[in-house]
């Protein structure tokens, strides 16, 4: 098994390559065996392994057929007394877990390189094991062009001439070894705490996240100290196809969560979160993922509440409700279930909102049931117990019911994790008290009350996602002419807003936004903006036209992960 992972590597923009060389130290539990590590679209120079203080010599490798999902994999002979394995490779220039920026697709006018390796992507840039139950230390060596900066999820131990070093001596999952080079600039947020961000881009930045320390301290006095020495934000270009990813040390976000005021923040308590839960215990396989993201987005709330107050967590528990509620309506049931069966299939297939939303409800169930102190209590020894491990659900369970006996006598523990849809008991969350009176501006308006009178003044993100939820499906394009004259909508900067808009103005033959959604297809990468778009575009023979319009445009500057997905929707 891999237990290290050495990294010597040159960022080439010209031919949008990695090369150099990967250093695995490995722990042998049967000293004839092969190495087999994974891959995808590597070119393989030469092998060579070593002894505890021998010279390197050459070795036999094989590459095997490759597989559409799992990518190829290689097999490396190794002498009984091997210890360590170096592989010399290359990666190629369409490896889906790299995206390179053109200078134009950037805001310091710079060419950008970014890494996404979450579920099985890493394997696309490093050869090694790519599981989430096999975790690793690295370090690594990173050479870039003269006036560009490489960062990574690791200790920064300088850097000067354009080679930049790093460690991370803490073991992580493969998924979370990350790298970025541009010319990128930081702004210290805390003691321990910093924003990274092309030039343009940091000070805006800077002040949107001007809450981390805040959000850090939280964390702790919740769920105890924070293990990674340092929490900094790297604000990408808008290609990025997440929201956020939580590498270890230095979360990657993407730069639509700059609304201005703070109102999408609940992000970066997300990515934060998961360094407790993901980063520090972490789900076994991909199908335990409701692991990593249920208790993440659980935590995500708590962290919320306490920063910013119970009005503005019960506005996120609505929206998150409201959207389960949509995906469980799409859904099959077998894609309904927590821990979800993925034999055979792209553990991409299992980024929706059951994992997220159903499992932090379960978990909310639970809290209701054994009581907040109690429960926060078991969460805290489960983050302690299990720190720097990979779990499975069914090694969860067993520690559930163990120490929280009470709990699982009243929550129906089977129905939640292996059944489709929410248990009956499954708790509804409160209605917010801000929302009450976006329902009524909304009834108002509906009743034909002129847009004008809406009373909207200050209205906070999830105010007008909760508005526009509170609208029926079919909508006068008139009418929403008369909303968007009165809130210029269509040129909201906003882009939680604004994507809900664009969808609500392409499902209603709102014409006067066509402009606005082609500008916002073709220039933001964000899978969740992109796919619902899409979608409504497809479901008619015109916008079908359309789609497929837009997105020959597009698809050059989309990451490899969201042009995957959206290739499906596009072109079946």
């Amino acid at each position: 098994m891999v237990r290290h992972v050495d990294l010597e590597l040159e960022v080439s923009f010209e031919r949008k390559t990695l090369a150099g060389a990967a250093t695995l130290d490995i722990e042998r539990f049967a000293s004839g065996a092969p190495l087999r590590l994974d891959t995808r679209e590597l070119t393989i120079g030469r092998v060579e392994a070593a002894g505890s203080g021998e010279p390197w010599a050459p070795v036999a490798f094989e590459t095997g057929p490759a597989d559409k999902i799992l990518g190829t994999p290689l097999t490396i002979s190794l002498p009984g007394g091997a210890a360590r394995v170096r592989i010399h490779y290359s990666t190629s220039p369409g490896a889906s877990a790299l995206q390179w920026l053109e200078p134009r697709q950037t805001s310091a006018r710079r060419p950008f390189l970014f890494t996404q390796s979450q579920a099985i992507h890493a394997r696309s840039w490093i050869p090694l094991q790519d599981s989430p139950g096999v975790r690793v230390t690295y370090s690594a060596s990173i050479r870039v062009p003269k006036g560009l900066r490489a960062v990574m999820s690791a200790r920064m131990e300088g850097g000067d001439g354009g080679l930049f070093r790093f460690t991370m001596p803490q073991a992580i999952p493969s998924y979370l070894i990350a790298l970025a080079a541009g010319e990128i600039e930081s702004r210290e947020l805390g003691p321990r705490s910093s924003v990274w961000a092309e030039p343009p881009v940091l000070a805006r930045a800077a002040r949107e996240f001007e809450d981390t320390e805040r959000m850090i301290a939280s964390a702790e006095r919740l769920y105890g100290p924070y293990r990674w020495e340092r929490y900094d934000i790297l604000v990408l270009p808008p290609s990025f196809p997440y929201g956020g990813m939580e590498n270890p040390r230095l979360t990657f976000a993407t730069p639509t969560i700059l609304a201005g005021d703070k109102s999408l923040t609940a992000l970066v308590a997300h990515e934060l979160a998961h360094s407790w839960s993901g980063n520090l215990v972490t789900n076994a396989t991909w199908r335990d993922f409701w692991l990593n993201e249920g208790f993440t987005v659980y935590f995500e709330q708590r962290i919320l509440e306490e920063v910013y107050g119970p009005g503005r967590a019960a506005m996120e528990a609505v929206l998150a409700w409201e959207e389960l509620q949509r995906d469980l309506a799409r859904l099959p049931e077998r894609d309904q279930i927590l821990n979800l069966d993925l034999a055979g299939r792209d553990p991409e297939d299992g980024v929706t909102a059951i994992p997220y939303l159903k499992g932090a409800l379960f978990l909310k169930s639970l809290e209701l049931a054994a009581g907040r102190a109690r429960f926060d209590a078991f969460l805290r020894s489960y983050f302690d117990r299990f720190a720097f491990q990979s779990l499975t659900t069914a090694q969860f369970l067993d520690y559930l019911r163990r120490e929280l006996p009470e709990a699982t006598r009243r929550v129906p523990v089977e129905e939640w994790v292996f059944k489709p849809g929410l248990p009956s008991s499954a708790p509804r969350p409160a209605p917010a008290e801000a929302f009450l009176k976006v329902e009524a501006e909304a009834r108002k308006w509906l009743e034909g009350g002129a847009a004008a009178a809406i009373e909207a003044g200050g209205w906070s993100t999830h105010e007008w996602l909760h508005f526009f939820n509170a609208l029926p499906e079919k909508l006068d394009p008139g009418r929403m002419g008369e909303l968007d004259s009165r809130f210029r909508l269509t040129q909201t900067g906003n882009y939680e807003v604004l994507q809900q808009w664009l969808q609500m103005a392409v499902r209603n033959g709102y014409q006067e936004a066509d402009a606005r959604l082609e500008e916002f297809l073709t220039t933001v990468g964000r899978r969740k903006y992109l796919r619902p778009l899409y979608e409504e575009l497809m479901k008619t023979p015109g916008g079908q036209r359309r789609a497929r319009a837009i997105y020959a445009k597009a698809r050059p500057g989309y990451h490899p992960i969201a042009a995957s997905t959206l290739d499906a929707i596009v072109n079946p």
